[in-house]
């Protein structure tokens, strides 16, 4: 038998060093900073994991101690980190997150980072071609052009291999403007057999408030599309039929910061274990669930025991 040299889920993009000041304080105001990371395709794959889906990331990581952290915390969570770069002439990027007014806010410095110089000749692959889905978001194609043809060489990859491509838009206009997104957003929205859009982003990227419209121009998409935060409810669009899945309650929120990666994971999870699409929204909306209910943008994520518990309905047992 062949020994499958890919895990069954693969993403890749921009990982960075992220400090908190604790208890929301300002940064201004704090002395101290924790320190952690983030990045969406990152936290995707230790949340699959922690589900029980085999997950791998790469990206290129300044050499250096964040870098180090970043890729050495990763394997430890069980995610292959087998093709990711470390370069010694480019930073690890950072972000700094601070509560002001109430509001989040986050304060990038990734401007000449390691993550930018990713280009299509790093790509493996082999590595991508043995995978069952790849997932794909915005962020890394708004980095740079070279990240934009990363992107776009590794989904033609993957579709001429008949990997699964998962889309999500992830829309950040610090990064560029609604119509440089639209320009790249759009046409990988059409490679997709995943698209996984929220629906303020869907908004902005067809210039229309009215559903109708939107579910119109989603209907000529190949993709089942899944949109977030739709009055409280997901919507799947899946061959013509529209399912409606109610947002799973949360006991508290404390920070929403990772939700969407969260329930990304925990639908990428239940589509690997077999389930339709709409079963795999049921879970991702759990997963999302207890991501807001703690602090942080991966630790949060829970394991599958948890998540099945709440998917059978089963009580906890506190003591």
């Amino acid at each position: 038998m062949k020994q499958q040299l890919s895990p069954d889920l693969v993403t890749f993009g921009e990982t960075m060093g992220l400090f908190m000041p604790p208890e929301h304080r300002a940064l201004e105001r704090s002395a101290l900073l924790e320190q952690s990371f983030g990045g969406a395709e990152s936290n995707v794959a230790i949340g699959a994991v922690r589900l029980g889906v085999s997950a791998g990331w790469f990206g290129v990581l300044g050499d250096d101690p964040f870098g180090r952290i970043i890729k050495k915390t990763l394997r430890g969570e069980g995610v292959d980190v087998s093709r990711v770069r470390l370069d010694g002439e480019a930073p690890t990027g950072l972000m700094f997150r601070e509560t002001v007014a109430g509001k989040l806010a986050v304060h990038y410095y990734r401007k000449h980072s390691a993550a930018s110089r990713m280009r299509p000749e790093h790509l493996d692959a082999d590595y991508i071609r043995g995978s069952k889905i790849l997932h794909v978001t915005g962020i890394t194609a708004a980095l740079s052009p070279e990240c934009r043809a990363t992107v776009r060489e590794a989904v033609r990859i993957a579709r001429e291999a008949g990997v699964a491509v998962c889309f999500d838009p992830n829309l950040r206009l610090k990064l560029w403007t609604i119509e440089e997104a639209r320009q790249t957003l759009l046409p990988l929205a059409e490679e997709a057999d995943y698209f996984l859009p929220g629906w303020d982003e869907l908004r902005l990227l067809y210039d229309s408030d009215d559903f109708g419209t939107i579910a119109d121009k989603l209907s000529a998409l190949k993709a089942v599309t899944v949109i977030k935060g739709k009055d409280d409810r997901t919507i799947v669009l899946n061959r013509g039929q529209r399912t409606e899945v109610p947002f799973y309650p949360a006991e508290r929120v404390v920070d929403t910061v990772g939700a969407g990666d969260g329930f990304c994971a925990g639908f990428l999870a239940g589509i690997l274990k077999g389930m339709p699409p709409e079963e795999a929204v049921r879970l991702a909306s759990i997963v999302g669930s207890l991501v807001v209910q703690m602090r942080g943008d991966w630790e949060a994520l829970p394991e599958w025991p948890l998540v099945e518990q709440r998917l059978n309905n089963e009580a906890w047992v506190e003591r």
